[in-house]
């Protein structure tokens, strides 16, 4: 197929283009009078939403130049929200000030390369003094004032800081639809390690890049599945009586991973695999301790146990298991309560006779990922509609609440980049370095500009 062209300002204009069309259908739903937008679907029914990457996700531009600038528009959106998991509309307005400055100064005879050093000097600087300006969340009030704030809810404010306050920051809290009108919090069994989905073809929410299988049964095995002939007895057993499987392994690929990925694809089993956290002996333990979780046994050569000739009795099973990039959850598994505590008290065991701060530390990991709680909200709403609105906005402030704790708060409405102009006085630099740092300085009053405007006010005074 052969490929347009564009260059010099032709290709510049086009990509701008792309990237204002996206951008401003995001920034309007900036700030607390910002507005909401409906996004059509093609099965079920429309979302409404003010989240700045869910609306860029699901922007395609017909013109294939103006659509280059949207999908770069989109990665800007797409990197915050994997990052901080909120603020990707503030992120947004910033890039597209950012690139209407810098096209108009190139336009104006700049130098590019130069005018990117600069902005690069000012991020690095800026940076540095929003981190020092930043104070740090230590109480349940202030984690409903963030929570809040981000979801325009001071009920989910609240709702979240309870949470938070019970789980800690480091605990799990996962979001799920509800059955009623009223939002609620309970509190299960379950843990989570830091292992992801092994490939993106698993996923079940795109717009949370995550995969969910609810009432799975789950293979704990040591092996590396490469061959489908290892798992494809097991497969068919598993198939008799349902659908979803979780697959925790050493690794899966080649043939045995694409088998699972074209299979899930057309439905025939709803199906998951990760890798199993950690190396060597401690996989070993930590695949001990998840098979006890769930109820299951470990499938291990080494144990004498065949993955070929495994039987369906030797799986685990958990209400629900959910696992996104970089972490998998398990909530409710089907264990047995002695035989965790027994789990629990080996644990304890290993623990006290560590001779080194390593194991000791590694030992208490355990005992925390086993003896913990995870805390689900469960979303309530009275249509399907406001239901997923609902749930994103509550999804978004846990994100900028977690954030929060981790790395300290700072004003909103954009006042924490105006309050950090002063500190690019102290970029020294000339020519078209120093037209970069003046860029960087006229695109932080944007977000507070744009809140303005949507509230109805003019945004230049």
């Amino acid at each position: 197929m052969a490929k347009a062209l564009l260059f010099d300002e032709d290709a510049r204009q086009a990509l701008r283009d792309g990237i204002d069309a996206l951008a401003d259908a995001v920034k309007i739903t900036l700030g607390p009078k910002g507005r909401n937008v409906v996004l059509a679907k093609t099965f079920g029914a429309p979302t409404i939403t003010n989240d700045g990457v869910t609306i860029a996700r699901d922007i395609d531009l017909e013109d294939p130049f103006h659509n280059i600038g949207a999908q770069l528009a989109k990665e800007v959106a797409s990197k915050t929200n994997d990052i901080a998991g909120d603020g990707t509309t503030t992120a947004t307005v910033l890039a597209q000030a950012i690139v209407n400055e810098g096209m108009r100064n190139v336009a104006a005879g700049a130098n590019p390369m130069a005018l990117k050093r600069g902005l690069e000097s000012g991020v690095e600087v800026l940076s540095d003094a929003i981190r020092e300006n930043a104070v740090r969340v230590t109480t349940r009030e202030q984690m409903s004032q963030i929570a809040g704030i981000s979801a325009a809810d001071p009920a989910i404010g609240e709702l979240i800081g309870e949470v938070m306050e019970k789980v800690g920051k480091d605990g799990v809290i996962t979001v799920e639809e509800g059955k009623g009108i009223r939002s609620e919090v309970e509190y299960v069994d379950g843990m989570q390690f830091d292992r992801g989905y092994i490939s993106p073809y698993f996923v079940t929410n795109p717009d949370r890049m995550e995969a969910e299988i609810e009432d799975p049964y789950i293979l704990v095995t040591d092996k590396k599945i490469s061959a489908v002939q290892d798992i494809l007895p097991l497969l068919e057993k598993v198939l008799k009586v349902t659908k979803n499987l979780v697959i925790i392994a050493s690794d899966v690929d080649g043939e045995a991973l694409a088998t699972l990925a074209v299979n899930k694809l057309r439905g025939t089993i709803n199906v998951i695999a990760v890798k199993a956290p950690g190396f060597g002996d401690r996989q070993k333990d930590n695949l001990g301790d998840i098979a006890t979780l769930t109820g299951g046994e470990v499938i291990s050569e080494q144990l004498g146990g065949q993955l070929d000739a495994a039987d369906i009795s030797q799986l685990g099973r958990a209400r629900r298991f959910i696992a996104s990039k970089e972490a998998s959850t398990i909530i409710e598994g089907n264990g047995d309560a002695v035989q965790i505590d027994d789990r629990v008290n080996q644990i304890r065991h290993v623990y006290e006779i560590a001779k080194s701060d390593w194991d000791r530390e590694k030992a208490q990991e355990r005992l925390g990922k086993l003896s913990n709680s995870v805390a689900v909200i469960k979303v309530g709403a009275a249509t399907e509609v406001e239901l997923k609105e609902r749930k994103h906005r509550v999804e978004d402030a846990l994100s900028a609440t977690r954030a929060a704790v981790e790395e300290g708060m700072v004003p909103g409405g954009g006042v924490a980049l105006i309050n950090v102009i002063p500190s690019l006085g102290d970029v020294e630099l000339d020519g078209d370095e120093a037209t970069g740092v003046s860029i960087l300085n006229r695109a932080l009053e944007e977000p507070m500009r744009r809140i303005a405007i949507n509230a109805g006010q003019d945004g230049s005074v």
